[in-house]
């Protein structure tokens, strides 16, 4: 990846975290850990991968996303945001009556979002219908999901692993990120689902492990998605639960936690220098 498009992306991520807390802060509650942790992928998504238009938020050709793990909404939310889907103010409405910005995400009330999510394991099944629908009508393009790897316990998940890799929709990707770590603790203590790369391979699916935090690696792992012809991939991302804020990285506490004014001050400074770095 070119130096200057990378420290761009990473510059955009540390404001897409900014606007997480922003939103969690405001809200009194929300889900900061696990948004905080998808927020390079998204950024990488949004802003140099998808085929999508802030100004026609429902064109027919546009790539499709389905946030499986739909209580990290305030990532989505950033993420859509600072592309110029709705004002950034808008952020700090999260979660507050009649906002649009509701805890899980809401398709017919919040432009960019293609699927309302919350109950987890289902996201997948959407995007597997949406990707299938497009190879019915000969569309063009790609549908991409995430997913928590705390969800992928649930057994619709495998389902649609199943049904995925039996239709060759080769036009889905999905993102499990690996976070470790789950409202009740560590994933490999609640239910554990390693090793979870093997067992997507077994479903017949191109799978590449990544650091989700790479901007190098998440772009390479893209690029084998669109590759890999008549299979469904998974891209499993090693990444950090509350990744750029130094008190809230792997802390399971921070999975469903809003921050006191003192702690959203402490993490503001944080992401603002980070941004100042790189400048």
């Amino acid at each position: 990846m070119d130096a200057m498009i990378k420290r761009q992306l990473e510059r955009t991520a540390a404001k897409v975290r900014l606007g997480i807390i922003e939103g969690v802060y405001n809200a009194k509650s929300g889900h900061p850990g696990g948004s905080l942790s998808i927020a390079d992928t998204l950024t990488y998504l949004y802003f140099a991968r998808m085929n999508i238009d802030p100004k026609d938020p429902q064109m027919p050709e546009r790539d499709r996303l389905v946030l499986s793990k739909g209580h990290t909404a305030p990532a989505l939310y950033s993420v859509l945001a600072n592309r110029g889907f709705f004002p950034v103010e808008e952020l700090k409405t999260l979660r507050h009556i009649d906002s649009r910005l509701q805890g899980h995400p809401v398709r017919n009330k919040i432009p960019g979002v293609d699927m309302s999510t919350g109950s987890l394991g289902q996201g997948i099944s959407a995007a597997c219908g949406m990707a299938l629908s497009g190879k019915l009508s000969n569309d063009y393009y790609r549908v991409y999901a995430i997913l928590g790897d705390g969800e992928i316990e649930e057994g619709q998940v495998w389902e649609a692993a199943m049904f995925a890799a039996h239709y060759q929709l080769d036009n889905l990707c999905i993102v499990v990120d690996n976070n470790g770590l789950q409202i009740d603790g560590k994933i490999k203590d609640v239910m554990s689902p390693y090793p979870i790369d093997e067992k997507f391979k077994a479903f017949g699916w191109n799978v590449v492990c990544i650091d989700g935090h790479d901007f190098d690696a998440i772009e390479k792992a893209f690029d084998s998605a669109e590759r890999a012809l008549n299979h469904p991939t998974a891209i499993i991302q090693k990444s950090i639960k509350g990744k750029g804020v130094s008190f809230m990285e792997d802390q399971v506490s921070w999975h469903g936690t809003a921050p006191n004014e003192e702690q959203y001050n402490q993490a503001k400074a944080e992401l603002e220098e980070q941004l100042a770095k790189l400048s």
